[in-house]
């Protein structure tokens, strides 16, 4: 670390920081940018250009870096490259858009073969095939630090039809797709087999443990959740795609839609499984929901008066409300106490390990 007074260390920010301090910087000059940094991904409208009315085009970019995003030794080449596709088309189905087209960019050292980086396009072209997007290319370079790749997604969507994440309103309905947590605990099922491999030499004992091990090596982008939503006649006044926990995104959208809100502990959708393996780990299921990340599940706010459409659907779950900025963010235990929801998940460049702390009771912990 630098003794120099005026430098400000990365982890001093955040990587959320950074980005605010970055964005700050940006000026934007051409008439086409509808959108900038700030949301799932980048809004454009073509016709300023071109003079014709047409779709908004949405562009979004995720870069995984070996050893600080993924490791090798326990994830295979070809789930990664879906994986890493995933996680850019999530992205996509955030904005409410329809994403058609994909750029890859790689950097890889000399240690991977050819068939090795051919087994790793597999998962790609798989990915690409599943969700009906094209490959239009990229760029390969060389790197001395193993594997880098860096995904360009690029959709659509009627300038009506985009949802960003600042139009939350008092009163709002909170709902998720899915279940959440269950990446994260893959992730400590593999890490946990990972250690034991490398002290004794025992061959990892996966068993049972089919369904959180799945949602982290092969998470799937919920592309069904836009049009579930336009077959319930429901709109989302705002939406974001869960990367980085529950709690970050609630976060996220509260910030930009200038709201607070309540986050009710009983009705978080935990699956049986991710619920066993967070108490065989000693950890609260609760805060693994929360603080998990990785799930690439929906978050987004409905109206109030949308509540009989979603209610009961199982594809969603209400998870509490939005409420007046001044009431702040805050979890409701199951007996009705307010723990104050705070970012746990991942940060690129906070000095914190990536185990999520034990919660006391349905609480983050304060």
């Amino acid at each position: 670390m630098s003794d120099d007074p005026s430098r400000t260390e990365l982890s001093d920010l955040g990587e959320f920081g950074l980005i605010d301090r970055l964005a700050s910087r940006v000026d934007l000059s051409q008439s086409s940018t509808v959108k900038g940094i700030g949301d799932d991904a980048a809004v454009i409208d073509p016709s300023t250009n071109s003079g014709e009315g047409c779709a908004h085009q949405v562009v979004t970019t995720d870069m995984l870096v070996e050893g600080v995003h993924f490791d090798l030794r326990y994830v295979p080449l070809k789930h990664l490259g879906y994986k890493a596709v995933v996680v850019n088309l999530s992205d996509v189905y955030a904005m409410n858009a329809v994403p058609h087209q994909i750029t890859l960019s790689m950097a890889v050292s000399n240690r991977f073969s050819v068939e090795a980086v051919e087994e790793l396009y597999e998962g790609v072209m798989l990915a690409c095939r599943n969700y009906g997007v094209d490959l239009v290319g990229g760029d390969t370079c060389s790197s001395t630090a193993g594997l880098i790749l860096s995904i360009t997604a690029i959709g659509a969507a009627k300038k009506e039809d985009l949802v960003y994440r600042n139009g939350g309103q008092e009163h709002d309905l909170l709902v998720v797709s899915g279940d959440l947590g269950g990446a994260f605990m893959g992730l400590q099922v593999l890490e946990r087999e990972k250690a034991v491999f490398q002290e004794t030499g025992s061959q990892p004992d996966l068993a049972g443990h089919d369904y959180i091990l799945e949602r982290q090596l092969k998470p799937e982008a919920r592309k069904d959740v836009p049009q579930l939503l336009r077959d319930l006649g429901v709109r989302p006044t705002s939406m974001i795609d869960i990367s980085d926990g529950l709690a970050s995104e609630v976060i996220h959208l509260c910030r930009q839609s200038g709201t607070g809100a309540m986050v009710y502990d009983e009705k978080l959708p935990i699956d049986p499984a991710t619920y066993q393996a967070a108490r065989d780990f000693n950890l609260d299921p609760t805060t693994v929901a929360l603080s998990g990340g990785e799930d690439y599940e929906l978050l987004f706010t409905v109206r109030l008066e949308d509540h009989d459409k979603i209610k009961g659907n199982p594809h969603f779950s209400i998870i509490g409300h939005m409420t007046d900025a001044r009431e702040g963010m805050h979890l409701v235990d199951k007996e009705g106490g307010l723990h104050a929801l705070t970012a746990q998940g991942w940060d690129a460049f906070l000095k914190q390990e990536r185990d999520i702390p034990e919660g006391g009771s349905g609480g983050t912990g304060e």
